[in-house]
């Protein structure tokens, strides 16, 4: 049987130029370059510029991936950019990306799951490709979380930074079993029972302002290691794989430990996970594709490597992506 899968064609990622180091921020909140690494492994992170919006992020990222993939801006037909800080409530920042690239007519929107923007954004743009109803579709994680940090708060302002991240979703036409090249399946996660453990206490319906982002960090650290493990195994599972299949994993990069206890838990050695979280800190929605581009772009990953992507952000919602390269 003959269905269509979507290839990774292009990875693209961009990080603003101001890097904030532990240093630094010891110097704004009571905290230390020790304090930090020992519960996070965070050294340092980006900080986008004043004026530098995420639809700018987002623009570098998406024009990197298009220039990898070989594909023109006028060949996209779909934009799907996740992000839990837009540029304003609306238009879409999508559409934003979309005009400055220069292309319209197709649909471009927003996708909000926050640290698990990526995924479901891939997973949405992946089920427009299955249904033929797009054949080059770009997907975007990008984030200005520094923008919602509340700057005396050193349990989270340490955490974020700012960036994005994109790729090309190519249509292929293929067979439908997991040899196939491309996204192989999605699975995705949410509860909204937890809402108390990770939220921005702001918003357009409720305080007229951005609000500031809080988190029970003990609690997200307990669910994250036991949602991913298992988001993990449901994507091995659908696809009669085991871990030992695994050649990447690419994690939502949130904290060192947490990367740490999910790959013991599925008894993967630390040199087949990426990490960037020690030079980006968590930059929510683009932290998988800015980690993606970082080891597609060093030659880590290979054509036919299966690489499993995953995280987890408030909501909570967590989800899975598995691919052959």
């Amino acid at each position: 049987m003959t269905v269509w899968r979507s290839v990774i064609t292009g990875v693209g990622g961009y990080l603003p130029d101001r890097v904030m180091t532990n240093a630094e921020m010891a110097r704004i909140v009571d905290t230390s370059d020790e304090w930090i690494v020992s519960r996070s492994g965070i050294r340092q992170r980006h900080i986008a510029a004043d004026g530098e919006k995420t639809s700018d992020l987002a623009l570098n990222a998406a024009q990197r991936a298009l220039d990898s993939a070989g594909t023109s801006a006028s060949e996209i037909d779909l934009i799907v950019l996740a992000t839990a800080t837009p540029d304003e409530t609306f238009p879409a920042t999508a559409t934003t990306v979309q005009a400055a690239l220069g292309i319209t007519g197709f649909p471009a929107f927003d996708v909000q799951a926050v640290c698990t923007g990526f995924i479901y954004a891939l997973a949405t743009a992946d089920n427009f490709v299955r249904a033929g109803q797009s054949k080059n579709a770009l997907v975007i994680g990008a984030e200005t979380f520094s923008r919602i940090l509340d700057w005396e708060d050193r349990t989270t302002c340490v955490l974020f930074g700012d960036g994005a991240g994109a790729v090309v979703l190519s249509a292929a036409e293929a067979t439908g079993t997991p040899q196939d090249r491309g996204i192989l399946s999605t699975h995705l996660h949410a509860d909204g029972t937890k809402h108390d453990m990770l939220y921005v206490d702001g918003g357009p319906s409720s305080t007229q302002t951005t609000g500031h982002l809080r988190m029970l960090g003990r609690e997200v650290f307990r669910h994250a290691v036991t949602n991913l493990s298992a988001v993990v195994h449901e994507a091995l599972s659908a696809n009669d794989m085991t871990p030992n299949d695994i050649d990447w994993l690419v994690p939502h990069q949130a904290n060192k430990r947490i990367l740490d206890g999910t790959a013991k838990k599925l008894s993967l050695p630390a040199e087949r996970v990426v990490v960037t979280v020690d030079r980006h800190g968590n930059t929510s929605a683009a932290s998988v594709p800015l980690a993606l581009a970082e080891a597609v772009q060093d030659g880590r990953i290979q054509k036919n490597h299966i690489v499993l992507m995953e995280a987890m952000g408030g909501g909570f919602t967590w989800g899975s992506c598995l691919a052959r390269w």
